[in-house]
């Protein structure tokens, strides 16, 4: 890909304000003194296609993709990477000279990643996982998961038809269960992991009882508003290992930023600091 003198990124999604990827992307290209520009994208469904025609010709050599658009992407691109066609949805489009756009979903590498830096030498083949929920973030992690060589990947939602889905999807390793029975799931989980947004700041909180979590088992949540969600502080208070979501949101930024700006940057504790600073 030829990249212009001075390059566009962004991150389209209705709604965009909240989104953290415009401060993200702006302090890698501050710290390694690169030209371009990663700008948020308020886009609706209907507008969706023409724009993504249009960006190109504009200079822009790639975007993000946020709720709502993950899935209806996917038929608007000319190239879809083997896992964004699994998931069902792409995050990452790249743009390329003769107007092909590809797509690709790093959520799922995203959310390895985070753990591996906070737990080194962590593998999803040391045990089953525990999923709670079933949604986009959940299909993303599932099939992560999966690869990464989990024994079995326990799927609990309060719809039980759409944990049966994923089942459907990604194959016998996936084990539906009743939102019902996670206080009894949690006992021989190897990992436990929240993809809702329950517990999220403007959203209700995830009660759940965790009393049975056994001192190995390893919890994160991809809520990143609080960091410290009330899954993860029962964790500790149990002597888990826990580990926040925003390091997905960076990890999965990465990829993207390497395609559309040429260099690969480091995911660090100044990054952190750049996306929480108020």
């Amino acid at each position: 890909m030829i990249r212009p003198e001075i390059p566009l990124a962004g991150v389209i999604g209705d709604p965009i304000a909240h989104s953290a990827s415009p401060r993200l992307h702006g302090h890698w290209l501050r710290r390694y003194g690169l030209k371009g520009h990663y700008l948020p994208l308020h886009v609706t469904h209907a507008h969706l296609a023409d724009v993504l025609r249009i960006l190109p010709h504009m200079g822009f050599v790639g975007v993000n993709i946020t709720i709502p658009h993950k899935e209806y992407v996917l038929s608007l691109a000319s190239q879809v990477s083997d896992r964004a066609a699994l998931i069902g949805a792409a995050n990452t489009l790249t743009f390329l000279n003769d107007g092909r756009i590809q797509a690709d979903n790093t959520d799922g590498v995203g959310f390895l990643e985070n753990i591996r830096q906070n737990l080194p030498g962590w593998t999803a083949a040391s045990g089953p996982a525990l999923v709670l929920g079933a949604g986009g973030a959940a299909k993303a992690i599932v099939s992560a998961l999966i690869q990464d060589g989990a024994p079995r990947v326990i799927v609990a939602n309060r719809t039980r038809s759409r944990a049966d889905a994923l089942r459907d999807q990604f194959g016998a390793r996936v084990e539906p269960q009743d939102w019902t029975r996670i206080p009894d799931l949690v006992s021989d989980a190897a990992l436990v992991v929240n993809t809702t947004s329950l517990g999220m700041v403007g959203q209700p909180p995830l009660t759940l009882d965790l009393s049975r979590l056994s001192r190995p088992t390893v919890v994160t949540d991809i809520v990143y508003k609080p960091l410290q969600t009330d899954v993860l502080r029962q964790a500790q208070a149990m002597g888990c290992e826990t580990v926040d979501g925003l390091g997905m949101l960076l990890h999965q930024a990465a990829p993207g930023f390497e395609r559309w700006f040429g260099y690969t940057p480091m995911v660090d504790d100044d990054l952190r600091q750049a996306v929480l600073a108020p």
